[in-house]
């Protein structure tokens, strides 16, 4: 595919307006973004992302390796590259140089949150879109996947958007700035959710191709796209046997069509047992975000036919319009086929294939035909997908103020636990939150996050983090049987709790039961549903 003289300039100019209004939704864009993303982690001191606390403990443990306060250099070792969803973690480390770890990891946690409308963003810019359809996209970062707490997940899903859009924009026109900024994109990928990063590839060469009628150009992509594959080939020659399960039960399954929208915001779906919301309706403020994103859509679906009744739109843009529209589409139903033949799980990996349906929502979104250029038009829709993701926002952070009403007595007894303690924790009660994936089952991670120690289930025992466990050392605790985190009764002190030195238990009532082989634990505190025992020093 041969390209066109580097001379060529660029296809079209954007058909977004430059005047003051337009400058104005960009600053209204911009602060409802940051209400979105930033509010509901205001509400709480920790946020109710299931696993989010592991995420803490892992900054934490990158920020404070080589200080012995914290027992983490004799328990752990790092491996950036061979494990590479480092990103994150890093981001963590360094907010936390400068700020407590629960503010770390928030800013963390909104860093990787942001690049979903900000991926949708660039790739709009790309596509010679408007950005502002970007708005549309803050729903999705209070997905399912989100109140799971697969966070580089949602940081990669973005990250994959923009490097497209920087593949149309390099390729458009390919400046030095572009070809750079196209290189860290992926190279970004590569560092926050590596198996993103075929895919991402894959997005910037499909888009380049299906334009190249119009641009002319192919290979100004090569050097952008280098650093990434090098590192990336270098990875699967020493990723270790964790990051490489073998992928079985793959088969379509229509049925899942039935479980998009549960997929897509089911974490506060009403449960049987659980009572009702106070404050409006789960199943409202998803079906008006819903509802708000049809209408608005099929509203610039018409306003594009009556722009092209009016006037025969240049060949060239045209061409352009449809064939970046057939990009988004495409891509779109690429992830949408591995949503119906992924199966759940894959080695230690859990909830695989919903995934998926973020990245088949955000590349929909994509294929919405731009904004119309009238004035009041374009001011009437942004106004409406604002109030569409306000009210999703606002109810998010209801549930987190919530739930930090829930954890008063957890901070409690956080202050009466010593400094980097051997700690085994037990979750009998999940009371406390209607999220279908309890936030409080990892919950005591927090405590290792802020003030060093062991775990007894940890993370990093599965081998597939960057953070992993020192191999035969007397400071790592023994290993647990699987799923022990979820069954707290099978807990026998005198065969589990022999390394351990402090015990940690969430029960309705005083589970002294629990120690009493053992002479040596004592109750210590006792807050609320949490129950802390201590072992007498040896």
């Amino acid at each position: 595919m041969a390209d066109a003289p580097r001379s060529r300039p660029a296809v079209l100019t954007s058909r977004v307006p430059r005047d003051g209004t337009e400058r104005l939704l960009m600053v209204a864009a911009v602060a409802v973004a940051a209400y979105v993303v930033v509010f509901p982690f205001t509400q709480t001191r920790y946020p109710p992302l299931t696993d989010l606390p592991f995420h803490a403990a892992q900054a934490s443990i990158l920020r404070h390796y080589f200080d012995p306060r914290f027992h983490f250099q004799e328990q752990f070792t790092v491996h950036p590259l061979e494990v590479p969803y480092v990103s994150m973690y890093a981001l963590g480390a360094l907010f936390a140089l400068v700020m407590p770890i629960t503010t770390a990891v928030k800013l963390m946690a909104i860093s990787m949150l942001a690049l979903v409308p900000a991926g949708l963003a660039v790739l709009l810019h790309g596509m010679k879109k408007s950005p502002l359809w970007a708005i549309s996209a803050l729903g999705l970062t209070w997905c399912t996947i989100t109140q799971w707490g697969f966070l580089s997940y949602m940081g990669a899903t973005g990250l994959l958007a923009m490097s497209s859009g920087l593949g149309l924009l390099v390729v458009d026109r390919p400046t030095l700035t572009r070809k750079i900024l196209l290189g860290i994109s992926l190279v970004a990928i590569f560092f926050t959710h590596v198996y993103r990063f075929p895919f991402a590839v894959a997005g910037v060469l499909l888009s380049a191709w299906l334009v190249f009628p119009v641009t002319g150009r192919f290979s100004v992509l090569i050097r952008p796209l280098v650093p990434g594959a090098l590192l990336f080939v270098l990875w699967l020659s020493i990723r270790p046997a964790a990051l490489s399960p073998p992928v079985e039960k793959l088969g379509i399954h229509p049925e899942r069509f039935g479980y998009v929208l549960e997929h897509l915001f089911g974490a506060y779906l009403p449960q049987e047992g659980f009572p009702a919301t106070r404050e409006g309706s789960t199943e409202r403020v998803i079906a008006i975000y819903l509802l708000v994103l049809i209408v608005l859509a099929a509203a610039a679906c018409v306003a594009l036919y009556l722009a092209r009744a009016r006037a025969e739109p240049h060949r060239e843009s045209a061409t352009w319009e449809q064939r970046v529209g057939v990009f988004a589409l495409l891509y779109a139903a690429g992830l949408f086929a591995l949503y119906l033949t992924l199966p759940l799980a894959v080695g230690q990996w859990f909830f695989v294939y919903p995934r998926e349906i973020v990245g088949v929502a955000l590349f929909l979104l994509a294929a919405v035909p731009d904004l119309p250029s009238a004035r009041m038009a374009r001011i009437g829709i942004v106004a409406a997908a604002i109030a569409a993701v306000v009210p999703m926002a606002s109810f998010v952070a209801r549930r987190f103020r919530e739930f930090d009403d829930n954890t008063a007595d957890f901070r409690d007894i956080l202050r009466a636990t010593p400094p980097a303690p051997r700690l085994l924790y037990l979750i009998y009660t999940f009371a406390g939150s209607n999220k279908r994936a309890s936030p409080f089952l990892h919950l005591p991670a927090w405590i290792q996050a802020e003030k060093g120690g062991a775990l007894a289930f940890h993370f990093a025992q599965w081998g597939f983090y960057p953070v992993r466990y020192r191999p035969l050392s007397p400071n790592v605790p023994p290993p647990f049987a699987e799923g022990f985190e979820w069954n707290p009764q099978y807990f026998d002190v005198m065969r589990h709790g022999t390394w351990f030195d402090t015990f940690l238990v969430r029960h309705e009532i005083e589970p002294h039961e629990l120690f009493d082989r053992d002479p040596t634990i004592h109750r210590v505190a006792h807050s609320g549903t949490w129950w802390l025992y201590r072992r007498e020093s040896r």
